[in-house]
């Protein structure tokens, strides 16, 4: 198992205090002076580096980071090591937004989309990652959706199921990236997230629906967003490391 620790939410270098793992990479980029879907790329694109060579060597990298557009350079990772995924999004909002249709332009809104293909020639293009067929994207809970979000998933090929859903029969066929975006987790057992839902499931039960998935044998790498605001408060901090570690020994 090798853990990577992406420390950016987009194009914002953490504090070395908001994502507590022990990592064996630790990805640093250099960000360009570009636009802000250039930085995102960029760190995208030093994910991808990351990733790459623990795939091609039969690892199963952990990847953590602030934000899910860094899942893009995961899954692109694991292309380059001769890997075709599909995903397993676990969050509590869609992500299905585009430029378009987004009302608050936050571009972390768009993440299932870009993967997709959307916008390709502003994200998947600058970083090499081949967009996925939309059915090779599961959503797994996505309780918290905008109207636009909606009806663009009544008519897409990407399914949306509980968590408790969440089995080797439901999910696509091949090998498989987890994307766990850790707001799926119900906001009352985390607090201080940047984006808090209620009404979600448990850690626990977000734990060991990833470990069902990796019992599979299928799974070629874990992709962790942690987005949640630093804190001071000790009981943050302690829940927020306990998760982190048992996260970091997905894998194993």
């Amino acid at each position: 198992m090798t853990t990577i620790l992406v420390p950016y939410h987009h194009d914002e270098r953490l504090s070395s205090d908001d994502i507590v793992v022990a990592a064996d990479v630790t990805v640093a980029p250099v960000l360009s002076d570009g636009d802000l879907w250039q930085r995102i790329t960029d760190v995208c694109a030093a994910t991808a580096a990351a990733v790459t060579p623990v795939v091609a060597a039969g690892g199963v990298p952990v990847v953590f980071s602030g934000d899910c557009l860094v899942a893009g350079g995961t899954v692109a990772g694991v292309q380059r090591a001769g890997v075709d995924p599909a995903v397993v999004w676990f969050d509590a909002h869609g992500d299905v937004h585009t430029l378009e249709t987004s009302g608050s332009g936050y571009l972390g809104g768009m993440s299932v989309r870009v993967l997709t293909g959307a916008h390709r020639s502003l994200y998947a293009d600058r970083f090499g990652l081949t967009p996925l067929a939309e059915e090779r994207v599961l959503l797994a809970d996505a309780r918290d959706l905008d109207p636009a979000e909606a009806s663009y998933l009544a008519t897409s090929a990407t399914r949306r199921i509980p968590v408790g859903e969440v089995s080797e029969n439901t999910v696509p066929p091949g090998p498989l990236v987890i994307h766990l975006d850790l707001d799926v987790i119900d906001a009352a057992e985390l607090p201080g997230l940047r984006f808090p839902v209620k009404h979600g499931p448990s850690a626990s039960e977000v734990v060991a629906t990833c470990e069902r998935l990796i019992a599979t044998g299928r799974v070629v790498a874990v992709d962790v967003a942690a987005p949640w605001w630093p804190t001071s408060d000790d009981g943050q901090r302690s829940a927020r490391a306990l998760l982190l570690s048992r996260l970091a020994t997905l894998p194993g």
